[in-house]
């Protein structure tokens, strides 16, 4: 709890003292249904209000789309670094059901703020923890392994194309 908040509080020292801090976007992952598995790609489209081209949400067809959907997740490769290691789960495929994977910057910086990453502009909307069906879609584990690791839910505000290598700067 303690080195939670101590890396809460740094985060925040860092982004006061350098605001255009940024990271990259080391990952593109989309499933064209529920349940279906998890596709990498090296570009894809962000659509204003729906999510990513070719993705389970922005075509309606995601487990949770009437209750509980996101348009685009996101999560932090350096916490899928740490839970591989401490669980010996592969996560390099997909696993963790996210959209997008990100490295270099830290999660709580995130919070409440819009992010640029390539042509597109996104609004963090909330956090998103893991679900049950997490475990039933990509194995016994998955859940709890990611923990309160398990990633943000975003809006897009502004559509484009993003890439894997595109600046992750937020705004």
């Amino acid at each position: 709890m303690l080195r939670n908040r101590w890396r809460q509080f740094s985060a925040r020292l860092r982004h006061e003292r350098d605001p255009e801090r940024t990271g990259r976007l080391t990952g593109i992952f989309v499933a064209t249904a529920a349940g279906a598995p998890m596709h990498s790609l090296e570009c894809t489209q962000a659509l204003v209000d729906q999510g990513l081209a070719d993705d389970r949400y922005a075509l309606g067809r995601g487990f949770w789309r009437l209750t509980d959907g996101c348009q685009v997740t996101l999560i932090l490769a350096e916490n899928l670094q740490a839970i591989e290691r401490q669980h010996g789960l592969p996560l390099g495929a997909g696993q963790h059901r996210r959209n997008l994977v990100i490295s270099g910057l830290v999660g709580v910086e995130l919070r409440h703020r819009q992010l640029r990453i390539g042509e597109a502009l996104l609004a963090w909307h909330r956090l998103r923890p893991p679900c049950g069906y997490l475990d039933r879609v990509s194995g016994s584990g998955m859940a709890k392994a990611l923990g309160r690791h398990g990633g943000h839910c975003l809006r897009v505000r502004e559509g484009g194309l993003i890439q894997v290598g595109d600046r992750v700067t937020l705004v």
